[in-house]
């Protein structure tokens, strides 16, 4: 939809599935999560500039003429593959320091 990349969305659902608690009334719990989703978004924000898939790509893949535009620029197969890459590694990097130092998790 040319909004928030979906390598970054993949990852904030990862996030979210091994931090976040099984009840929605654990406030305490969601704002950590929330703490956490921030610093991907930040290191993300950092190794590419921005987290919005249209800046990404140089153009609005939600319109008709921004898909046709990517694709025949193959940007799907020449930008995409390094955003993932770089979600998978900063989600690796997050995951073990979290297990190497759990007082480093927000509220943790």
């Amino acid at each position: 939809m040319g909004q928030t990349c979906g390598a970054v969305t993949g990852a904030f659902m990862i996030i979210g599935l091994k931090y976040g608690g099984t009840s929605s009334s654990d406030e305490e719990v969601k704002i950590n999560t929330y703490k956490l989703i921030r610093k991907f978004a930040e290191r993300f924000k950092s190794r590419n500039g921005t987290t919005v898939c249209k800046e990404l790509l140089g153009c609005d893949i939600s319109t008709e003429e921004g898909l046709r535009t990517a694709k025949e620029k193959d940007l799907f197969s020449t930008i995409c593959p390094k955003l993932v890459q770089d979600a998978a590694e900063i989600l690796e990097e997050m995951v073990t320091e979290y297990n190497r130092n759990p007082q480093d998790i927000p509220g943790g």
